[in-house]
């Protein structure tokens, strides 16, 4: 990549976290996002969302969902051994 490359939104010194709402999971493990947040985020039906997770101490403490069409390359080579991981462990 030529030039400067520019940092992803999603970078933890790119911006703020927050608490946008609770969301519970039935039973099927389904869970609904809230209107006000698909809106904020434009998410539209049919988009893709990538769920990552971070583990502390062998467990899940964090999901995040990041909007997969918008994965900067930098993402990308960063995710994609995981995916590879991923994809060979299914």
């Amino acid at each position: 990549m030529a030039g400067k490359s520019k940092e992803p939104c999603c970078s933890p010194t790119a911006g703020r976290y927050r608490m946008e709402s609770l969301v519970s999971v039935d039973d099927r493990g389904q869970m609904v996002l809230p209107k006000e947040i698909r809106e904020k985020a434009q998410i539209r039906p049919g988009d893709k969302l990538a769920v990552m997770s971070w583990e502390k101490d062998g467990k899940v403490c964090c999901l995040f969902l990041l909007k997969a069409d918008e994965l900067s390359e930098v993402a990308k080579d960063i995710l994609g051994p995981m995916v590879r991981e991923f994809k060979e462990n299914k």
